[in-house]
C-alpha cells in the first residue's frame, strides 16, 4: 500500500527525481544546464536527461525548465 501512495504522491520516475534534485540543488536564480553535463554527474546518457527533463518541464516543480539550444547537447534554462 504505501508503494501506491509513493506513486501517487510522486508522478516522478526514479531517474526524473534524480534529475530535478540535481537541478534544484545548482540552479540559482537562473541558470543554464547542458544534457550532456548533467548526464556526467548522474550517470546518465544525454539522451536520457533530455527525455526525462521533458517531462519536469511540463510539470509544476520548484523549478521551471525551458529547452533553450541544441548545439553539441540540448542545453536547458532554468529558473529557480
Amino acid at each position: 500500500m504505501s508503494t501506491t501512495v509513493q506513486a501517487t504522491e510522486s508522478p516522478l520516475s526514479e531517474k526524473q527525481r534524480q534529475i530535478l534534485d540535481y537541478l534544484q540543488a545548482n540552479a540559482d536564480e537562473q541558470t543554464y544546464f547542458k544534457s550532456r553535463l548533467i548526464g556526467e554527474e548522474l550517470g546518465l546518457s544525454a539522451k536520457e536527461v533530455g527525455t526525462n527533463m521533458t517531462t519536469i518541464a511540463e510539470g509544476d516543480y520548484s523549478v521551471d525548465v525551458e529547452k533553450w539550444g541544441y548545439s553539441s547537447s540540448t542545453t536547458w534554462m532554468v529558473d529557480a
